[in-house]
């Protein structure tokens, strides 16, 4: 009896080493998947070059966009894995998001309106990404309270309409810091995740 309650425990203390070494690259990988942008130097950037700096600055907040979402379906399976071990599983949530084309849509901001278009798009996804993980690790982590973040569209719509476009400068400046905020919480989310999964690791009874 006491030999197959050590041969569970060394099992399960191997799956557990197992899942927090898949998580160690995952956290690893922020600094190249959650870069900060600074709003102000790209804005005197594209002053300076005569609006030419906005093309690799939509290209960086795409390519940021996709990175950090590839990432967090990473860290999704890995809470997904947890979860399995404890007998449970991830609750039913909004499909994950597709990439966006980040060449072809820098390209196409020449055209102007696909840059109001691209703006909008990283402010819809930024708040149905918080949304979905808040619903994930909510369910994983019921101890625990995640709150995402407010983003008034529909005010920094109006706002760009109603000064004729003008708008999109303010509108660029609140979404960059959303995602710079965004990829700060996660940092301190992902210190959390692999606390708790160790404490409950330990706390889980043979």
């Amino acid at each position: 009896m006491l030999n197959e309650r050590i041969y569970k425990l060394w099992l399960w203390t191997l799956s557990s080493t197992k899942l927090m070494l898949r998580m160690e690259p995952i956290m690893q990988g922020r600094a190249e998947t959650d870069r900060k942008m600074w709003f102000s130097m790209w804005f005197l950037a594209s002053i300076a070059t005569f609006g030419v700096a906005f093309f690799p600055m939509f290209h960086r907040l795409i390519d940021n966009r996709n990175r950090h979402f590839r990432r967090e379906a990473d860290l999704e399976k890995q809470i997904a894995a947890f979860l399995s071990k404890q007998g449970k599983e991830l609750p039913a949530a909004p499909d994950g998001f597709d990439e966006m084309n980040a060449k072809a849509w820098t390209a196409a901001i020449i055209l102007v309106i696909p840059a109001f278009v691209i703006t909008y798009l990283l402010s819809m996804d930024l708040r149905a990404h918080e949304k979905r993980q808040v619903m994930i690790l909510a369910s994983a982590f019921p101890e625990r309270m995640f709150m995402p973040q407010t983003i008034p569209i529909k005010k920094y719509a109006l706002i760009t309409i109603v000064t004729l476009g003008l708008g999109i400068v303010y509108w660029l400046y609140k979404i960059m810091n959303m995602y710079n905020v965004h990829f700060k919480v996660q940092r301190s989310i992902e210190k959390e995740l692999a606390k708790l999964m160790e404490e409950k690791n330990v706390d889980e009874p043979m």
